[in-house]
């Protein structure tokens, strides 16, 4: 069993649900408080032990790159200011020399292919996925549960959640076989089925540690919904092959790429923060009464 050392993490969205702010910006540089989403996945990675991330990029996507390098201006100018708490912060999100790699994704052709666009730095060996979009919130990163699953079990991992029954027709759904360790065997991998056809309530949300072997599978295979490679196409096919295991993730995934999941993120780590949480709370508080007054006015 090879020990997971790669991440990809796919920034070549369009972020089209995002219009007009993401005209002239990346969606995963939208902030959650003072943090860009992206990099919520970036340190979900290293505290997974991960030693270097491949980011898929598009066009327009440059300041990502300009993001995690260095800006000799800005930390001067902090420097002679004296903001020793804002150098710190900037220096402690910054990756090591080398420990990053910028793949460009010439055309949006779906996960799967901007997956596959990584093959050559990954190489022959297991690596780690995840989706900026998805921010995880509370207790250790989800890339750190599934890793702990993958020491157990090798294969493919993948992390989920439970959505409600009735909304399975929403996500990738997984299949439930014999348990193992704090997860369950993958029996089943269907996109976003009716509730009557579903095989369980458990949905993929974001991560996945996936075998080299998805690469070649990837690299042939078929067109699937919106006329894009699909990720979960190839995956369904790798599983005739090699074994697939989930792992319930404890925390919380929120789907910033999404208007509610973006503002319920901002709204869950301003709580969460010492400095925030009072008067974030207060307003929240203000904006529930201030609404119920004006229904009872209705």
């Amino acid at each position: 069993m090879k020990k997971i050392r790669k991440a990809v993490i796919p920034v070549a969205g369009l972020g089209t649900r995002f219009l007009p702010a993401t005209k002239s910006m990346p969606k995963e540089m939208l902030p959650v408080v003072d943090r860009p989403v992206v990099q919520y996945a970036v340190d979900e990675a290293f505290e997974a032990g991960i030693e270097h991330i491949v980011f898929v990029t598009g066009r327009n996507k440059a300041v990502i790159e300009d993001y995690f390098d260095l800006h000799p201006e800005l930390i001067g100018t902090l420097e002679q200011t004296g903001k020793k708490t804002q150098l710190e912060a900037l220096e402690s999100m910054l990756p090591v020399a080398g420990a990053t790699s910028f793949i460009r994704q010439q055309s949006p052709q779906g996960l799967g292919h901007a997956v596959w666009c990584a093959r050559e730095v990954i190489g022959n060996e297991p690596f780690a996925l995840l989706l900026p979009d998805m921010v995880s919130f509370g207790g250790p990163g989800c890339l750190a549960e599934i890793t702990d699953l993958y020491a157990q079990t090798g294969g493919n991992v993948i992390a989920v959640e439970r959505c409600d029954p009735t909304e399975t027709n929403k996500y990738g759904i997984v299949g439930r076989g014999a348990d193992v360790g704090g997860g369950f065997e993958v029996t089943a991998m269907v996109e976003k089925p009716a509730p009557a056809n579903a095989p369980s309530n458990f949905y993929i949300n974001g991560r996945y540690i996936l075998q080299p072997e998805i690469f070649a599978l990837l690299g042939n295979q078929q067109r699937g919904a919106g006329n894009e490679i699909q990720l979960t196409d190839a995956m369904v096919r790798l599983s005739q092959d090699q074994p697939f295991f989930a792992q319930p993730f404890k925390g919380r995934m929120f789907d910033c790429g999404s208007k509610e999941g973006f503002i319920q993120a901002n709204i869950a780590f301003a709580l969460a923060r010492d400095d925030m949480k009072g008067p974030v709370f207060e307003m929240l508080q203000e904006f529930v009464r201030s609404h119920e007054r004006q229904e009872e006015a209705a």
